[in-house]
């Protein structure tokens, strides 16, 4: 008896010790710990992460490529102005400022100040070219912002994701070692009054002790899903995620077809590869510009004076039109215009992978949010039953109408189907924001 006595002491120090290293290892919130909402964080990763800052400045650089390739239809115009003080030795010199004769051993100070124009009247339509580029360009850039805000958005709401699905597997967990430290007592209870054997207290030592170590893990997975979270809205320490029942409604059933079409023509992924393809498609028109002639406007005007005629500023106008035609470079252009047409068969081969890619990935996807709908309407069932079994074994060990092995499995067919649950319900969410980031919208 004493024999008894002392096991059941032992059982209970051991059990108060498992919940004592637990009790250390649960995660405290700190006083400065942030809680932050799905749109708040998606937000802010936007402005910190350097995928959608370079895909900004890129936009900003089209736009400025865009103006620079109009700018070439247009004259340039430059300003100039100088003052010398021009000494002449011996026989006389020809002054450089004004061109006028000066005489040996004399000095003559000077100014000049001109105005000129240049303007390409015919590139052999290059410039066309070259702006369609630009606009292409200019496209792809928009579209490539766009998929970069969406794919940030995905990381962020599955990062987001992670933080809330550990917070809710963690009070799974938690709900675990609160159902195996009461069986714990209820097996001590019944071994006191003689009515169960030592062996089930120790299973239901046994089962604690795996609940713990799973809540330790759990409680390790959410520090570092809140850990990685706060680094992608450029803060430090953690950040909890906020719940919002409008995660957990369910969509109808998509069809399949239509967000495939769809896709095909709102994805960002693809009018990038599209835009980038025309781009190249323009640069090989202004690679073959280079077989025909150019034709270019100049004028000039300018007013020169010296000290010699009290700086008189005497007025010089000049027109010309120049025709410049290269007739053979060695190949050079040859050459540029392959590379140029390299770049285009890959351009094209990209844009329709990318199609294609859009296209697998939305019935992958829908597959995997049917599925995932199909399994959380499963698990919860599973877990209304679980909870009904685990109820009944409780009542019928009290009675001694089953044994301990019933109760535990029981038990841990309820814990399983709890975590299974939480899975399918964030597999889930996580199949709907791959869809987003696809198609380039929120359903």
């Amino acid at each position: 008896m004493v024999r008894g006595h002392c096991l059941i002491a032992a059982l209970l120090q051991m059990s108060a010790g498992i919940s004592g290293v637990a009790a250390q290892a649960t995660p405290r919130a700190e006083g400065g710990e942030r809680s932050i909402t799905l749109a708040e964080a998606i937000r802010l990763s936007e402005r910190v992460q350097p995928d959608v800052i370079r895909a900004t400045a890129d936009v900003r650089t089209a736009g400025a490529s865009r103006r620079s390739a109009w700018g070439a239809f247009l004259p340039t115009l430059s300003a100039s102005s100088s003052a010398s003080d021009f000494f002449s030795e011996g026989t006389s010199r020809i002054d450089p400022s004004t061109g006028q004769l000066t005489s040996g051993n004399t000095s003559n100070r000077s100014i000049s100040t001109s105005l000129s124009a240049n303007v390409d009247l015919f590139t052999g339509f290059r410039r066309r070219a070259d702006m369609r580029a630009a606009r292409a360009n200019e496209q792809a850039s928009d579209a490539s912002l766009i998929d970069a805000r969406f794919q940030q958005a995905l990381t962020t709401t599955n990062q987001f994701l992670d933080a809330l699905a550990a917070a809710q597997l963690l009070r799974v967990r938690e709900s675990s070692v609160r159902r195996a430290d009461e069986q714990l007592k209820t097996s001590v209870a019944k071994l006191r009054a003689g009515s169960a054997t030592r062996s089930d207290s120790l299973r239901s030592l046994v089962t604690l002790g795996n609940a713990q170590l799973d809540l330790i893990t759990t409680q390790a997975q959410l520090v570092a899903a809140e850990a990685n979270l706060a680094r992608l809205i450029g803060e430090s320490g953690r950040v909890h995620a906020i719940d919002d029942s409008a995660f957990y409604r369910v969509q109808p059933v998509i069809d399949t077809q239509a967000l495939r079409v769809e896709a095909e023509s709102r994805s960002p992924r693809v009018r990038s590869a599209a835009a980038s393809a025309a781009a190249a498609r323009a640069t090989v028109s202004a690679a073959r510009s280079a077989y025909w002639p150019t034709l270019n406007l100049a004028a000039n005007t300018g007013w020169n004076g010296s000290r010699a005629d009290d700086y008189d500023l005497q007025n010089q106008r000049q027109v010309s039109l120049s025709l410049r035609w290269t007739l053979f470079n060695g190949f050079d252009r040859e050459l540029t215009i392959v590379q140029r047409e390299a770049d285009l068969d890959v351009a094209d081969a990209t844009a329709s992978d990318a199609k294609r890619a859009v296209q697998a990935e939305v019935i992958t996807w829908v597959a995997e949010l049917d599925a995932a709908r199909t399994r959380t309407e499963i698990t919860q069932t599973s877990v209304a039953a679980a909870t009904e079994d685990l109820r009944v074994q409780q009542e019928r060990y009290r009675l001694g109408a089953s044994t301990i092995v019933d109760l535990l499995t029981s038990q841990e067919a309820l814990n399983q189907a709890e975590v299974y649950v939480v899975n399918a319900r964030f597999d889930y969410l996580r199949a709907k924001a791959q869809l987003e980031a696809l198609i380039g919208r929120n359903l």
